[in-house]
């Protein structure tokens, strides 16, 4: 039996969804969500899902332990009631489509992998996502490789805390959750556990499998990425400094202000075309690059009008990040977690 387990946290506008995708998986024998201390809508909707779906159980959640991360006590809190071989880890964003788990039970036999992740398929219904989405996909996809993840004889782990499936023994035998208590990114955290201890992993990126809905807002996309950002590139200024300095347009600015001083200098006109040219070749180069990345990410080519804003965006959300991991503090769902200076 599999067990689907679902922290909560003010999530009444994605929950029914989430629940009612993954009770439907024949595979699941319950599903368990954790109530972690929400204020809106999100206990009495799971109160009416509770008298239809036979499979949920609601637990609700004390106060949060010193060192631990209010989504990693949760889920600690369901794994523990959790009856099932296999733990399935989602959050409430996702949807699961019919036979999502079928396929990573299999996936796990396939590739001998005691634990299976897929990212999910993005929703995304505003101009802010879709700008920035997709560009931090596209840079995650070249930092965490499939086939470097997947490859027992490499280091490099990583999972999406969206899907999960983990075999109970494998997840208990590295402490669980308890031994990530108090990490942002608990996903790859857990996933570098698992890797280190021997056991096989397996993460792709399915179509027509799971597919989520991040991000409702832009304040609440950018608390998001600014969170998670800092660690995801790394976790200390040389990774930060060297992720600025590869996907920012500095060398397209800084030719076109040489290009301006040498125009107001009223230099030759052959000096100005071979400047303007080299400052376009250079941009068009970037273009062609992202376009590349979105395809092969499978993302629309059409997004590559989103370029400059998306590398903007990037950029200021990353120093964000940076600037609150180590130096202030970072903030989601309504609690404020110390930096860790590093």
């Amino acid at each position: 039996m599999v067990s689907a387990v679902i922290p909560a946290r003010n999530e009444q506008a994605s929950i029914a969804r989430a629940v009612r995708s993954v009770a439907m998986q024949p595979e699941v024998g319950e599903v368990i969500v954790v109530n972690d201390q929400s204020t809106d809508r999100t206990a009495e909707i799971l109160a009416e899902l509770g008298s239809r779906i036979s499979k949920l159980t609601v637990l609700q959640t004390d106060e949060l332990p010193r060192g631990w991360a209010g989504k990693n006590y949760a889920i600690s809190l369901g794994a523990e009631a959790a009856r099932g071989d296999w733990l399935l880890f989602t959050d409430a964003d996702t949807d699961h489509s019919l036979g999502s788990v079928r396929r990573a039970l299999a996936d796990a036999v396939d590739h001998d992998a005691v634990l299976v992740s897929y990212s999910p398929e993005q929703e995304m219904e505003t101009f802010w996502e879709r700008a920035l989405i997709p560009f931090v996909y596209c840079r995650l996809a070249a930092k965490f490789a499939f086939a470097r993840v997947n490859d027992p004889l490499k280091p490099d782990a990583a999972a999406n805390g969206q899907f999960i499936l983990v075999l109970r023994e494998a997840y208990q035998a590295v402490g669980g959750h308890a031994a990530v208590a108090g990490e942002i990114l608990e996903d790859v955290a857990l996933a570098r556990r698992i890797k280190q201890a021997g056991y096989g992993l397996y993460f792709v990126a399915p179509m027509g499998v799971v597919k989520t809905r991040m991000y409702r807002s832009f304040p609440a996309m950018w608390q998001g990425w600014t969170k998670n950002l800092y660690p995801l590139v790394g976790g200390n200024l040389k990774s930060v400094l060297a992720e600025l300095l590869e996907v920012s347009p500095m060398l397209e600015l800084a030719l076109l202000v040489v290009l301006a001083m040498f125009y107001r200098a009223g230099a030759p006109g052959i000096l100005l075309a071979w400047l303007g040219g080299a400052m376009g070749g250079v941009g068009v180069a970037r273009l062609i690059s992202f376009a590349s990345a979105l395809w092969r990410n499978l993302y629309p080519v059409r997004y590559i009008e989103y370029f400059y804003l998306g590398a903007a965006l990037y950029c200021a959300a990353l120093v964000r990040s940076w600037w609150k991991n180590t130096r202030g503090g970072v903030e989601w769902k309504g609690r404020n977690y110390p930096a860790r200076m590093r």
